[in-house]
């Protein structure tokens, strides 16, 4: 469950990490009195769980009240990588003389959590790693231990941050603990010309099997979410939009993820994380293959499944009775592994789809996706 930025805010204020003064609003009429108690001259920032929002005009600064009005209403209603803007957060706006990245993410892979720094704060990390790998500090944390102000401490020198960082380290650590968080991000965390540190922007992604814990986020989490995410919470599917032209379908997280990194290796981004589970029921495909072609970006869908428990003739017979009810309108590359492989292509053969077609390696059925989807 990914947090609204101002709601992000609002855990790290309770665990003292300072953040300038801001109110959150759905009416540009009120934008405009929260802009008088601000003291005036305000930022007016569309809450949306994407990234991005800066270049598509999201954030921007408001001189006066009357600005502060007419910068809302212009950014509530605008429609930023698929999330319908439904309200901005107004903040004080303060003298910034260095930024900084901060975060904390789960390394499922490894057992433990990943402390991310750099000194270079304000931009996208994924562009600054890119650039400059050696900028971006990836330090590991175990969980058992956690971050201590000696472990803050190592994070800050190993990222080239001020010493006076490592206080803000170990209480971002305690919202990730506390909070049941899978990831916290600060970008960027600031220090301003009068010397204090202060978090600017937030993103924290809380676990969804601690929800009974932290229920007081459910209601405004899912408002104004993606209106795919949203169709596809409803039919019970794990689905995360993305910004790609691949559709991605697949049983297993791991597997799915998998899968992003080798599409995205062949040269095509994902355009989502679409995780069916252990079955794949007609029903189950049927409703799986209609949200990802729901998304105009798709220009292909690749479906990747190892067959297990779920047979792959199982698989196979689930997707012949979707294209029965899905209009199919995309290519759709099929590849199958796993038990009961060879009956489950012999019978996506016999249905003779033309949009369909099948790979047995997942590294052959990802460069055909990737092609397909680039070469329209």
């Amino acid at each position: 469950m990914d947090l609204y930025e101002h709601q992000a805010r609002e855990l790290f204020a309770e665990h003292g990490i300072l953040v300038p003064r801001a109110e959150v609003t759905d009416s540009p009429e009120e934008a405009r009195e929260i802009a008088r108690r601000l003291g005036g001259r305000v930022v007016v920032k569309a809450q949306v769980k994407t990234g991005g929002r800066g270049k598509a005009g999201g954030v921007r600064f408001a001189a006066d009240p009357a600005a502060a009005e007419l910068t809302a209403r212009q950014i509530l209603g605008m429609v930023i990588k698929g999330h319908p803007v439904g309200t901005v957060m107004l903040a004080r706006p303060v003298d910034i003389e260095t930024e900084f990245y901060v975060s904390y993410v789960l390394d499922r892979a490894a057992g433990r959590f990943l402390a991310i720094a750099s000194a270079e704060g304000g931009t996208e990390i994924e562009e600054v790693a890119a650039a400059r790998p050696a900028a971006v500090a990836r330090i590991p944390v175990d969980p058992a231990q956690g971050v201590t102000s000696a472990k803050a401490g190592e994070i800050a020198a190993a990222a080239g941050l001020p010493a006076q960082t490592a206080d803000v380290l170990v209480r971002l650590w305690q919202v990730l603990i506390r909070e049941d968080a899978l990831l916290v991000e600060v970008n960027p965390l600031v220090r301003t010309r009068q010397g204090q540190i202060l978090a600017l922007d937030g993103k924290v992604t809380l676990d969804d099997n601690a929800s009974f814990r932290q229920s007081r986020w459910g209601a405004e989490s899912t408002e104004h979410g993606d209106p795919l995410e949203a169709a596809a919470a409803a039919k019970g599917l794990n689905y995360v939009k993305l910004d790609g032209e691949v559709g991605i379908i697949g049983n297993g997280a791991g597997l799915v993820m998998s899968t992003l990194d080798v599409v995205a290796g062949c040269g095509a981004r994902p355009a989502n994380f679409l995780d069916i589970g252990g079955g794949a029921s007609a029903e189950i495909m049927a409703d799986g293959l209609s949200v990802v072609l729901s998304d105009p970006a798709v220009r292909s869908v690749l479906v990747n499944v190892f067959g297990g428990i779920t047979a792959c003739d199982a698989v196979a017979d689930g997707i012949v009775r979707a294209l029965d009810t899905v209009r199919l309108t995309k290519p759709l590359v099929v590849r199958l592994d796993g038990n009961n492989a060879a009956r489950g292509r012999e019978i996506l053969d016999a249905r003779r789809h033309p949009l369909v077609q099948q790979a047995t390696t997942m590294d052959g059925a990802a460069r055909r996706a990737a092609e397909l989807a680039t070469a329209v």
